[in-house]
């Protein structure tokens, strides 16, 4: 655990780290986060369900292809991919959110997996499943 997270855990598990000059995460604001991650995570299940038995239903009807139109098959093939696009972006999203409920369990939920500086209070309600600061999350993209 790093030093962040044990100064984290002595405060206790409500509170959440904040840079300097923002206040003070409340209870309900704590609470409000658990829930958006928790429904975050039922709604990827659905829709990794949904995308499965859509793909499903795509590769049924594509059979051989033997004696289809070019064109049908070209459309079959077209939206079996973005279906497939769509699940993998569900189950990474299932995963950022799983992985943030875990780091709210171990209390290290808020801060920088690079820096270990907090995250940003204004960062974590917009975007909950956040790992990185702003800085570093840019510094990873650029790689």
């Amino acid at each position: 655990m790093s030093k962040a997270a044990a100064d984290q855990t002595a405060r206790g598990s409500a509170t959440l780290p904040v840079r300097d000059g923002e206040e003070a995460w409340t209870n309900e604001e704590v609470a409000e986060l658990r829930t958006e991650l928790t429904d975050e995570i039922v709604r990827m299940h659905r829709a990794i369900a949904a995308a499965q038995g859509e793909l499903k239903d795509l590769l049924r009807e594509a059979g051989d292809g033997a004696g289809r139109d070019p064109a049908d098959v070209s459309s079959t093939n077209f939206e079996r991919d973005q279906e497939m696009s769509l699940a993998q972006n569900a189950r990474e999203m299932l995963e950022q959110a799983e992985l943030a409920l875990r780091l709210f369990a171990n209390g290290e939920y808020g801060y920088c997996e690079v820096c270990e500086q907090p995250i940003g209070k204004a960062r974590l309600q917009a975007f909950p499943r956040a790992t990185m600061c702003v800085k570093c999350k840019q510094r990873a993209e650029r790689r």
